[in-house]
């Protein structure tokens, strides 16, 4: 851009000049009078040199000229511009992970306005922060113009967007409590792997080094490394500027452990006594800031109770390092009286506020309290339904009250999938699913799923309020149809199902869950040689019931209690006697204790689980004896262990049981494989056995000489953009003469 002042010799010497005329050359666009308003020099009045070239410098300050020249000439001002031209239109080149539009969405330069090319040098520096802010740390953009009639210009932006700065490896130093392995596991970004086109947590990015530092912070507090701290995170970049060598450099210090828990009170209303039996913090146990807040939510939890407003409780931290313990006093005081004002919300623009605000235990006119503020904080970014959630408190119209602001950004909550399905017996399927988490902005739930082939046909619809009546109650309808026809098949079937269901918490670390529901199934045959008790339930044609069920949980999980162990117990029960053509009570339960061991580094688990159908009227089919199992037993097909009716040559009806446990021992352990790969493995121990079909009796029936099954095995777990897969490699030490034993399957890895 060309820009001059030009004066005469001899005018240079003057100390001040003084305008008749002003003659303005050069503009099309922009009114003369316009560019006088910017050089700001009034006819007949004298003007000094240097207000000669402030007016020189507020033209050019404009942003409307390409080149501006002012030259005094006696007692007239030429000023000379060219103007900028206008863009004509604006387009992208070389782009192709971000598309037009995403990137017309960032720039502010516009077609149809002038052209200005500061802005079009910002508008390339955001462009290539986008890129940036993806993994493509070696993105170049350029603006080009390319001139047109008219004074009109087209406005091209050349990308080079290079290759993903990966993060190539990830390394600790000073840690030796914990392996770098246990450590990577824990941060958010990870190391390229074998998926690194799938999975983008192996992108540099700054912003999530930053969470990385935090939640290795949060790892080593709950452990009770309270002097843990990251000294410093270096991020070198290849020569390459493809890849990146992060290292965190960390002190880990001394494990603390809980040393003497007391409650003293400074507030006459509140008996230490009392509110110290809700504290449940174990002496000698592992210090964890989550267990001193969970002792102070019950102990304000109390206060309420009790018609206690504004108790305050802060817990003194009392440090003894000769023993390495942690003595911890929570005192009771009283609080100023501050009220909340209201609460404000912003930035959900999708999202009504009465989800946002289901989040808050408070509510305007209730007493402040900074902790529950906080929490709220963490319930509403657990929803999922934000990019980002901000809560903050500020003085509000008075001293005595607070406005509370919640700032939040959209996010995605809705999927739809399409697929293909394909099993030998099935053929080629076709599979959809829609899901919502955020259904109209209501916090609802919403799961449509269809699939189906020339055999069989898979409807499902379930909805859930997880805030109904605006309480903390779970809300759950379900609907369900399923057919299979196939003569390949022993026999065909049709089930359908509608629930409704309720779901609560009773404590911190349990839930109740209520139900009803209809059942409707039927068999039917398929053509094929079956022995007489798969007939004899055919035969029974169409069967419904009504029924009214619970189900009872526990999980220490939910409590945050101890994050290297989890126990998990679970029972539940429905009753068939509300009307339908059979009567039956369908009982289940499971009990699970996991830990992890040996610095974290292996998983072990026990578990036992089972279920039991007591018919009062009517007698179980084959296919109700098949849900009850619900391919619990690993090792064999399914079908392959328990009653089956055998005839050589004839038929061999699988007939499962009205009766079944599984108990099992496992153990998850790396491989020694780099943890970017995300393969590690396993070994299991299984007992297990079902039996009693009722009645039924035949010399062809074989009922499994009721002994328990031991199958042992070895699995190899992936971690894939498609779900965390498991590979079963058994061997069954104990089965009977007609089981079928299944030494490999393929199933998606589940948490218990």
């Amino acid at each position: 851009m060309g820009m001059t002042l030009t004066t005469a010799p001899d005018m240079a010497l003057a100390q001040s000049f003084r305008f008749t005329t002003v003659q303005i050359d050069g503009n099309n666009r922009i009114e003369a009078g316009t560019i006088l308003s910017y050089a700001g020099i009034e006819r007949g009045k004298t003007v000094s040199i240097g207000e000669l070239n402030d007016a020189y410098q507020r033209i050019v300050a404009s942003g409307l000229f390409e080149t501006v020249e002012i030259e005094p000439r006696g007692n007239r001002l030429v000023i000379k511009v060219v103007e900028f031209p206008t863009v004509n239109l604006i387009s992208f080149e070389g782009n192709r992970r971000l598309k037009d539009a995403q990137l017309e969405g960032l720039i502010k330069s516009q077609s149809r306005r002038v052209f200005s090319p500061a802005q079009a040098e910002r508008d390339a520096a955001t462009i290539a922060q986008a890129y940036a802010d993806s993994g493509r740390l070696a993105a170049r953009v350029t603006p080009r113009i390319i001139r047109r009639s008219d004074n009109r210009v087209d406005l091209v932006f050349e990308i080079f967007e290079g290759r993903l700065s990966e993060i190539s490896r990830i390394g600790f130093v000073g840690n030796k409590v914990y392996s770098d392995r246990r450590l990577r596991r824990v941060l958010e970004s990870k190391q390229a792997g074998l998926l690194r086109q799938v999975i983008r947590q192996d992108t540099f990015a700054e912003d999530r080094l930053a969470f990385d530092q935090q939640v290795l912070k949060d790892f080593y507090f709950s452990r009770g490394y309270v002097d843990f701290r990251t000294t410093s995170v270096n991020a070198e970049l290849a020569r390459e500027r493809d890849g990146y060598f992060v290292t965190f450099n960390i002190q880990e210090g001394q494990q603390f452990r809980f040393g003497e828990v007391s409650v003293v009170s400074d507030y006459t209303e509140a008996d230490a006594d009392l509110y110290n039996s809700v504290v449940r913090i174990k002496e000698g146990s592992v210090y964890s800031p989550t267990l001193v807040e969970a002792a102070i939510a019950r102990i304000e939890g109390l206060a309420v109770r009790e018609g206690l407003d504004f108790l305050r409780v802060e817990p003194r931290i009392i440090r003894n390092d000769r023993d390495l313990t942690l003595d911890v006093e929570f005192v009771l005081s009283r609080g100023p009286r501050i009220f909340v004002e209201r609460i404000d919300i912003e930035g959900n623009t999708s999202t009504l506020d009465r989800v946002v605000r289901h989040r808050f235990r408070i509510s305007e006119g209730d007493p402040f309290n900074p902790r529950e503020i906080r929490e709220s904080a963490e319930r509403i970014r657990a929803l999922g339904y934000f990019k980002t959630a901000a809560v903050n408190a500020r003085e509000g119209s008075t001293p005595d009250q607070v406005v509370v602001d919640v700032d939040v950004e959209e996010q995605a909550t809705g999927s739809f999938q399409i697929g293909g399905t394909y099993s030998t017996n099935g053929g080629l399927g076709l599979a959809l699913s829609f899901s919502e988490r955020n259904f109209l902005g209501r916090g609802q739930q919403l799961t449509l799923n269809f699939s189906g082939a020339s055999s069989n046909r898979n409807y499902g619809l379930t909805f859930v309020e997880p805030a109904f009546l605006g309480r903390e109650v779970g809300l759950t309808f379900d609907v369900g149809f399923l057919e299979t026809e196939n003569q390949n098949a022993k026999y065909n079937t049709t089930v359908g199902r509608l629930g409704l269901g309720l779901d609560f918490a009773i404590s911190d670390r349990s839930r109740l869950g209520l139900r009803y529901g209809v059942d409707f199934s039927e068999m039917s045959t398929s053509g094929g040689t079956v022995g007489s008790v798969v007939t004899a339930d055919i035969a029974q044609g169409e069967i419904y019931s009504q029924y009214v069920g619970y189900k009872l949980s526990y999980d220490t999980q939910r409590a945050q209690i101890d994050p290297t162990k989890r126990l998990v117990l679970e029972f539940g029960q429905d009753f068939h006697a509300l009307g339908g053509n059979v009567s039956y009570i369908k009982s289940t339960g499971r009990a699970v204790a996991q830990a992890r061991v040996l610095n974290e580094e292996v998983t072990l688990r026990a578990s036992v689980k089972g279920g039991m159908l007591n018919y009062t009227k009517g007698s179980s089919r084959v296919l109700d004896r098949q849900v009850l199992l619900d391919d619990a037993i690993r090792g064999f097909t399914p079908g392959g262990v328990g009653p089956r009716q055998h005839s050589a040559g004839a038929y061999n009806d699988a007939l499962y049981g009205n009766m079944y446990y599984v108990a099992s021992l496992e153990a998850e352990f790396p491989l020694g494989l780099p943890e970017e790969y995300g393969i590690f493995g396993g070994a299991f121990y299984d007992i297990s056995n079902i039996w009693d079909i009722g009645g039924t009796t035949g010399s062809d029936i074989f009922y499994g000489g009721g002994s328990a099954r031991h199958v042992v095995g070895l699995s190899l777990f992936w971690d894939t953009p498609i779900g965390p897969l498991r590979f079963n490699f058994s061997k069954a030490l104990q089965k009977e003469d007609l089981d079928d034993e299944q030494v490999f399957n393929l199933t998606v890895r589940t948490e218990f």
